[in-house]
């Protein structure tokens, strides 16, 4: 059974996970720190010959309300989501911009007459896309960083700036790329057999899969 000192501090941290929202690794670490240095002030508070109720009243007194706490747990939590964002989406623009173009070796047009203008206008528009997506990207991994180690009120405005932008990216580069396959499909019969089109098909899958998730996460965070 849980001495008093412990439920009180359990309590005050089951108020404040309560109020967050984010990566849950993330979130479980500082709860953690959070306990620890609870559980060190009450240690403290000990030492100095204090009860230990009172030791323990003073020190989630001191440590603050759920309320005050949650805006600065909230803001690494929305930081640390950014950064998950922005990791997975500079390495599938980075794959889909090195390797994206091999998809289609082997293709009807490889050889013989090029697809129509509107086609490669689309193919080249989403090279700009992924281009585009990449610089946020690392955009949202530098401000990620530094709103979570620097208190300026204008960090977090740009990582969110940031944040946006890139999900806004994401979200066009699904929408030109789903555009993009269907298009190559109707114009090469063969498209939905030929491996490199399947091995893509199924790594871009994956790939937006984990994107879809880190934006949401993100989302959340910043809501």
């Amino acid at each position: 059974m849980r001495g008093y000192a412990e439920v009180l501090v359990e309590e005050r941290l089951d108020e404040l996970a309560g109020r967050l929202r984010g990566p849950a690794r993330l979130k479980s670490d500082l709860l953690t720190e959070a306990r620890h240095a609870l559980r060190d002030a009450v240690e403290a508070y000990r030492e100095d010959g204090l009860p230990a109720a009172e030791a323990e009243r003073r020190a989630v007194a001191e440590f603050g309300s759920a309320a005050q706490l949650a805006p600065d747990y909230q803001a690494e939590l929305a930081a640390g989501a950014l950064r998950g964002l922005a990791a997975r989406a500079l390495a599938v623009a980075g794959v889909l911009l090195a390797a994206g173009d091999l998809t289609w070796q082997g293709s009807s047009w490889s050889d013989g007459p090029h697809p129509p203008a509107g086609y490669q206008l689309l193919s080249t528009s989403l090279n700009g896309i992924w281009s585009l997506v990449a610089g946020l990207a690392v955009a949202g991994l530098l401000l990620g960083f530094l709103a979570a180690r620097h208190p300026s009120p204008r960090l977090p405005r740009l990582a969110r700036a940031a944040g946006y932008g890139l999900t806004a990216g994401l979200a066009g580069g699904a929408v030109a790329g789903g555009a993009l396959f269907g298009w190559s499909v109707s114009l090469w019969d063969a498209a939905l057999t030929w491996p490199p089109m399947i091995i893509g098909a199924v790594l871009v899958s994956a790939g937006w899969f984990a994107l879809a998730r880190a934006a949401r996460c993100w989302l959340v965070a910043v809501r």
